[in-house]
């Protein structure tokens, strides 16, 4: 479970200031859910901007405190309207990682007393948890966020394909596109994404959304039935 914290720790001050800021700050009384969005979306970004650039100290403690706030905010909204708080949010993800993490920790948060070898081990009994804990889903693709980038989204529902045993071959093997050599790293993948993207745009066709139809339509051949 969750290790409580001292009143005067650094935790509990910014849950003190958020409070005091709701209730005093006008601007920051009327933020809502929706409207805290376009921020939560924006700080996330800038940490994987901190990080890929190399700024993992100072910058990215400074955008980690941003993507706090987020949640902090999102807390404090729900506790205003009575229905869970920061510490209700603590708890359930640490529940949530001790009940997923079945190859470390016993069903009562001790830790085992030993671990599996392998990634490979690792990843079924996630799995198997998932699958305990929502039996009816049967959908490998259900809970990709559908407002993910269409890159991101093609990748995720691909591992998810993987992992369910479904075969993912090039297309999804549902068209007969034939794919160029697959660069060995990925700063020569990148200058083939670039390269394909400025195709699409000499063509006038809009890369983006072409490749979110096609994940579309690789998670509609791939879906379980129901």
């Amino acid at each position: 479970m969750p290790t409580p914290t001292s009143a005067n720790s650094p935790l509990d001050q910014l849950l003190g200031t958020i409070a005091e800021l709701r209730e005093h700050c006008p601007w920051m009384g009327a933020l809502t859910h929706e409207s805290l969005v376009e921020y939560l979306i924006e700080e996330a970004y800038e940490v994987v901007d901190s990080i890929e650039a190399g700024d993992v100290d100072d910058e990215l403690r400074g955008e980690l405190g941003d993507v706090l706030l987020q949640v902090v905010l999102h807390a404090r909204l729900a506790e205003e309207r009575g229905s869970f708080d920061f510490d209700a949010v603590a708890k359930g993800i640490n529940e949530k990682m001790i009940r997923r993490n079945q190859h470390v920790f016993t069903p009562d948060g001790s830790l085992r007393e030993s671990f599996p070898a392998s990634v490979e081990e690792i990843i079924v009994t996630w799995d198997a948890a998932k699958k305990a804990e929502m039996p009816e889903r049967k959908d490998p693709f259900q809970g990709i966020p559908p407002h993910l980038p269409a890159l991101a989204a093609a990748q995720k529902s691909m591992d998810r394909a993987a992992r369910a045993g479904l075969p993912v071959g090039a297309a999804g093997g549902q068209s007969a596109v034939v794919l160029p050599v697959i660069p060995a790293t990925e700063e020569a993948l990148g200058e083939l994404l670039l390269a394909v993207v400025a195709g699409a745009r000499e063509q006038g066709l809009d890369a983006e959304r072409a490749l979110r139809a096609a994940v579309r339509s690789f998670q509609k051949g791939h879906a379980s039935p129901s």
